[in-house]
């Protein structure tokens, strides 16, 4: 019989965690006789109480493990510490707040029995979904494309099974300081498949993807995948550096014929400060990449676990 992880992060999910628990382990009871579960819990440190209650259920869960960060170290990195503690033939992961239903998941087994080692689904918003949401996420993708050479449809969400031969990879090869995971996926190859859902409104509580969240996401994605910011940087300097050649020129050409140059303070000004709100704009790109640069560099521990707890039968 083939174990199959349940990799589960969860951060401030006092409200819903119970009902998502209970959604979960009825979905899974209907695959008992085909598969043995463990659900993987990574609780990012929350402050509502949220550690209490999955305390509470992994006592009378056997096939249930509660890993409790240190720190909050956010939700890409949960991820990574739940990829280290699986050792199943599968892993699952998907959020706790119900908009990734445990429905989907005998369709992820069915396409994993297949043979793929990557099921990845794809979001398909309900009427109920806001317009700006809806909009927002258009736009995370779209940025991303143009920007990555690794295609990232709209609509992936962090909802897929992967097989033991990509946890190998990840739990030896990829270790990110800012693992950007959607990206990783696609870039780590393998048999891949795609599996349409309908996401559902929220159980409980309130997202923690607010929009400077995504707007930071988004930039972790760019940094990962993409020198097309870095490139465009050094072709508008030259663009920008042959443009100031042959206004140099004109400028000659204008002297020799009149004998003095053109008055012209206010475009001077303007493209002074053009020329340096481009240059503040670049520093700040490069920065970005230095400062990934800085973090790969000093090689510190994705996550740190403050404890582990192990469900139990009553």
């Amino acid at each position: 019989m083939k174990t199959i992880d349940i990799a589960v992060p969860v951060f401030n999910e006092a409200d819903g965690i119970e009902q998502f628990h209970r959604a979960l382990l009825a979905e899974l009871d209907r695959l008992v006789d085909r598969y043995q579960f463990r659900i993987i819990y990574v609780l990012d440190r929350s402050t509502d109480g949220t550690l209490d209650i999955l305390r509470r259920l992994a006592d009378g869960c056997a096939g249930m493990r509660v890993v409790h960060l240190s720190r909050r170290f956010g939700h890409q990195r949960s991820l990574v510490a739940a990829i280290d503690q699986s050792s199943g033939n599968a892993l699952i992961m998907m959020d706790s707040d119900l908009q990734h239903p445990p429905a989907v998941i005998p369709e992820l087994l069915a396409r994993f029995e297949q043979g793929f080692d990557v099921v990845q689904t794809v979001r398909r918003y309900s009427g109920n979904t806001s317009w700006f949401k809806r909009q927002t996420s258009r736009l995370f993708y779209a940025l991303q494309n143009a920007l990555s050479p690794l295609e990232i449809k709209d609509g992936m969400a962090d909802f897929r099974l992967i097989s033991q031969r990509v946890v190998h990879v990840f739990q030896t090869n990829v270790r990110e300081q800012h693992p950007f995971l959607r990206g990783l996926f696609q870039w780590v190859g393998f048999n891949r498949c795609e599996v349409p859902f309908v996401s559902a409104e929220r159980a409980a509580g309130k997202t923690k993807y607010r929009l400077r969240r995504l707007i930071a996401f988004s930039v972790a994605g760019i940094i990962s995948f993409s020198k097309v910011p870095l490139r465009f940087a050094t072709i508008t300097g030259f663009s920008i550096s042959v443009l100031g050649a042959l206004y140099a020129a004109w400028l000659l050409v204008q002297y020799v014929r009149v004998g003095g140059f053109p008055a012209g303070y206010a475009s001077l000004i303007m493209v002074t400060l053009l020329l340096g709100g481009l240059q503040l704009m670049f520093l700040g790109v490069l920065g970005e990449y230095l400062g990934s640069i800085f973090d790969e560099v000093k090689r510190r521990p994705l996550y740190v676990v403050d404890e582990v707890i192990e469900g139990r039968r009553r």
